[in-house]
């Protein structure tokens, strides 16, 4: 079993993970928002179950210690209480893994967690690191 403690101010938000290609094969589950996760993780056998394929490996270092290489494939995501639905890498991950919504993905959405209200809230996203001049 993969033990994972999440952080205080931590909070859920329903998300809706479909096929790219098929989008009439979906799911929805509550996914622990979780800014200290680069990508969004999905139990292994949910993605199966809709037909998403893995794309290609990454190797991780699991919450409780363990460095595994894990499949990486894309899926759609819709999150609770947004309009956007967008294309996001989701790892396959350990088939007792938490449903996790990771930084890359609501760094695709535009959003950032406000843990103490528990709120997803709009950013302004940057280009760049630095302004130039000539």
């Amino acid at each position: 079993m993969v033990w994972y403690l999440l952080p205080m101010g931590t909070f859920q938000k329903r998300v809706r993970i479909s096929n790219p290609q098929s989008a009439h094969k979906f799911f929805e589950e509550p996914f622990w928002v979780d800014t200290g996760a680069l990508y969004t993780f999905v139990p292994e056998q949910r993605l199966h179950e809709i037909g998403v394929k893995p794309k290609f490996t990454r190797d991780f270092l699991l919450a409780d210690g363990r460095k595994e290489t894990r499949p990486v494939g894309e899926a759609v995501l819709k999150i609770e209480g947004i309009d956007d639905e967008i294309s996001c890498l989701v790892v396959f991950g350990p088939a007792d893994s938490l449903f996790l919504l990771g930084a890359t993905a609501l760094e695709n959405f535009g959003v950032d967690a406000d843990p103490v209200n528990r709120t997803l809230k709009p950013i302004i996203s940057i280009v760049g690191g630095h302004l130039t001049s000539r």
